[in-house]
């Protein structure tokens, strides 16, 4: 992936295109083509905390400034709360590129070509630079001012004082937080204020923020010379790893990961490399972020994710693990939603059905019989609590063997959104996915019984029941689909969401009327995925812009959710497999509706190269052109693109 010119002078272009490289334990590097940074979240070397929501910024920006004889040329860009632009080196960069998901720039100066590489260690808290001269008539001095801060990512810091810098063995340690190494070390210092952050603007939060220049690095380089800089977290460990080193190391990891994944074309790898920026270690075992750069562990995200991330990608021992480490969470019938806030949260009424629908892949996929054995008694405290009734009003109603949700204060299902503590999608009562879940998780436990030698006949039975009566319950009489929740405090709900695809997409699910895949490609189905509700609908909302309260308000009343392309693939093609002699059916082959992976995902595939790079974000506006919103790096959108790509490649 590469642009020119025509993208990397273009600062709003340039800058709304990030990148983003993880160390496989929750911390990274991100930034944008232009080097300007417009997140409070941008940093060379940002550090994983206790757990994976708690990231502190160290390394805010390595500085770049040429001198060729009497000119100074600085190459790195800032903008100021003030309205200033200064400096402005992207006007000189003439190539960015992600090689090996590594960012590379070229600046061309004329009769000086220079280069920037990094790369953060893989599976440690450690970032590195080279600078490479790569073209000059003459030795070329480079200085590197490192800009430095530590703070909570989410937040703030501005200048107060100065801050603690040590000197150390060929740099200096920033607040005993991180140490800085590379040549010649210059010590002197002074705050930069009012660095201003365009993108926290625009999301209605705090803009500004002040960095603390800590010296500078200086090298005299001839053509074909590099400058190497590496910034490591505490604690330190002796001497740190040459930054050729650090580069050469990651880009043989992801090699191998492409190679493990057997990704046969450059979507392919773009993706399997995408999925390895969510995959992480923790103390405990293997995990999942959510997404870059504000989210953490989430279960839901984690479960609805599985497939695509572990199975997709042949990394079935970590998934495994992380299947057991999960089920490790459990209490009174539910899988812990987060531990974000320091503790197990238990917040989901489908996040546990979720994790019983990764377990059914996984056992399918790899006939991994033992796996089924040992968590088979936790998948009956599962069905047991469900029976009888579990938190939040999470049970069957034994009327009809149908799942219902729903507390005060609370939304339970995946559509979470909350302004001032009340929830804009509730959804209480007996909602359409969660009752595919539940009639589809029943249709794993008779499986695994079979599996691990045990009577399946109640979860049979359960199923049953719940299938009869979701096939009674959720058709809407005038032939448009599901009803989105049954039994609500306001009786049916029969607004057009996505949800439904889950009662045909679902390996075990209820399944249903054909009109569900014709509904939601004509209410819901955009380039970038699927609309959270049909612009028909009076509480639809085409934009997901503005303050945090406008945003969560437009979450999912509208906003496209990259997510459910892979339910819609796969209900689609379920549909057009079960009816192929019907008039509909021929109508839809006419078209080429499946006919081929670019024909669905050509928006999704070009939108590796427009947001979040080599990635696919969390959201995007309703109305067109569907400007990507939410996170830009995001671990379900990439988990079911990947799926989705799989599923179209085999039809």
């Amino acid at each position: 992936m590469h642009f020119g010119r025509q993208v990397c002078n273009d600062l709003d272009a340039a800058s709304t295109r990030e990148w983003l490289v993880a160390d496989g334990i929750g911390g990274y590097a991100m930034g944008t083509v232009a080097g300007l940074r417009t997140r409070r979240y941008h940093g060379l070397l940002v550090v994983a905390g206790e757990h994976l929501g708690a990231r502190s910024v160290g390394l805010a920006e390595l500085d770049a400034v040429v001198v060729i004889g009497d000119r100074r040329v600085a190459l790195s860009c800032h903008e100021w709360a003030g309205g200033a632009v200064e400096p402005n080196g992207h006007h000189l960069l003439e190539r960015f590129e992600l090689v090996d998901g590594l960012p590379r720039w070229r600046w061309n100066l004329g009769g000086v070509v220079i280069e920037r590489e990094l790369a953060v260690a893989y599976g440690r808290s450690l970032s590195a630079v080279v600078h490479r001269l790569i073209r000059a008539d003459g030795p070329v001095r480079l200085e590197l001012t490192p800009l430095c801060t530590w703070r909570d990512a989410h937040g703030e810091r501005f200048a107060y004082g100065e801050p603690s810098v040590t000197p150390a063995s060929d740099g200096f340690v920033f607040e005993d937080r991180f140490r800085v190494v590379g040549p010649n070390w210059q010590p002197s210092g002074e705050w930069y204020r009012g660095a201003w952050l365009r993108a926290e603007a625009d999301r209605g939060l705090g803009a500004v923020e002040d960095l603390w220049a800590a010296g500078r690095f200086v090298a005299v380089l001839d053509a074909g010379e590099e400058c190497r800089v590496v910034a490591g977290a505490a604690p330190f460990d002796g001497c740190l790893p040459d930054a050729a080193t650090v580069i050469g190391e990651r880009r043989a990891w992801a090699r191998s990961v492409v190679a493990t994944a057997h990704a046969s074309g450059d979507h392919d790898a773009t993706l399997a490399l995408a999925a390895d920026s969510f995959i992480v270690s923790t103390p405990t075992g293997p995990s999942v972020v959510a997404g870059y750069p504000w989210f953490g562990e989430w279960s839901r995200d984690t479960m609805t994710s599985y497939e695509g991330l572990f199975l997709a990608t042949r990394r079935y021992d970590e998934g495994r693990a992380l299947l057991q480490r999960a089920s490790q969470t459990l209490s009174e019938g539910m899988l812990a939603n987060t531990a974000d806030a320091g503790g197990l949260e238990y917040n989901t009424a489908d996040g546990t059905l979720w994790f019983v629908h990764a377990l059914d892949r996984h056992v399918a996929a790899t006939g991994d019989t033992d796996l089924a054995a040992s968590v088979y008694a936790d998948v009956e405290g599962i069905f047991d609590w469900h029976v009888r009734g579990a938190r939040f009003g999470i049970g069957v109603d034994p009327a009809d063997g149908l799942l219902r949700q729903g507390a005060d204060g609370l939304a339970l299902t995946w559509m979470d959104a909350r302004v001032d503590g009340r929830p804009i999608t509730g959804r209480v009562g007996k909602s359409v996915e969660v009752n595919a879940l539940w009639i589809s998780a029943l249709g794993t436990a008779v499986e695994l019984a079979r599996h691990v030698g045990k009577d399946p006949s109640r979860w049979a039975a359960l199923a049953a029941d719940a299938s009869a009566a979701f096939a009674r319950r959720f058709p809407r009489p005038d032939g448009q689909g599901l009803y989105d929740v049954v039994d609500g405090p306001a009786g049916d709900d029969a607004s057009v969401r996505p949800n439904q695809l889950l009662a045909l997409s679902l390996p075990h699910g209820p399944g249903g009327p054909h009109s569900i895949v014709d509904v939601c490609r004509i209410e819901l189905l955009t380039s970038l995925g699927m609309r959270s509700l049909a612009p028909s609908d009076p509480a639809y909302r085409g934009r997901h812009q503005g303050g945090p309260a406008e945003r969560d308000g437009a979450y999912h009343q509208g906003t496209v959710w990259p997510w459910l392309i892979g339910p819609y693939v796969e209900a689609e093609q379920k549909a057009t497999t079960s009816n192929r002699t019907s008039s509909a059916s021929r109508e839809r082959s006419r078209l080429g509706s499946l006919s081929s992976t670019t024909d669905l995902l050509f928006g999704l595939l070009d939108h590796l190269g427009e947001w979040g790079l080599g990635s696919v974000s969390e959201t995007a506006d309703g109305d067109a052109p569907h400007r990507a919103t939410g996170c830009p790096f995001q671990a379900w959108s990439v988990a079911e693109t990947i799926r989705a790509k799989a599923l179209l490649d085999r039809s």
